[in-house]
């Protein structure tokens, strides 16, 4: 299990390959669909956030209960944001959190332009958000659950699906040891 901090650059994205076990601390920030689709809008005007070396995390989370800083916190498909992530990547997203499958044009930008895709479990995103120290809204509150939250982790695990490398782990063939065929 490797531990990785936030913000992300070259070297840490370098070490990371598909597979790896991670453990990610410090800020994240959450966007879904409309999120996204605002976020590329507002390239030219100023973004919410500083996007050079961020993760983005897909998730829309539930209200907190008393004590909590966020509800369950669960990730949702990737494939939705497939469309503005190659722009986001190029103005400096290093991370995204998701689940599924990425498409080629967004695999192609996380080589050219050296981000990674880490794969968060799908329905433990009760567990999930016991990792999550501390949220607040950002952007886009008429938005509700898919406002952009800047959340503070400790040891969020996540695993490697895309690389650097071109490597995919849902592209990994287990019964050829390993070896895609």
């Amino acid at each position: 299990m490797k531990k990785i901090k936030t913000p992300l650059n070259n070297k840490v994205i370098s070490e990371l390959k598909a597979g790896d076990s991670v453990l990610i601390s410090g800020t994240i920030y959450t966007a879904r669909d409309a999120a996204h689709k605002r976020l590329v809008e507002s390239l030219k005007t100023g973004l919410p956030f500083k996007m050079e070396n961020a993760i983005i995390y897909y998730v829309g989370p539930t209200p907190a209960k008393p004590g909590m800083s966020i509800g369950s916190a669960g990730p949702t498909t990737s494939y939705r944001m497939d469309i503005y992530s190659p722009v986001l990547i190029k103005h400096g997203l290093k991370g995204m959190i998701g689940k599924g499958k990425r498409s080629k044009e967004v695999k192609d930008a996380i080589k050219k332009y050296k981000a990674v895709y880490f794969a968060a479990v799908g329905g433990a995103g009760v567990l999930l958000s016991k990792c999550i120290k501390k949220s607040e809204i950002i952007a886009y509150k008429d938005l509700g659950p898919e406002a952009v939250y800047k959340l503070e982790v400790e040891n969020f695990p996540a695993i490697v699906v895309n690389d650097i490398y071109g490597n995919d782990l849902y592209d990994f063939n287990i019964d050829s040891g390993g070896k895609d065929e």
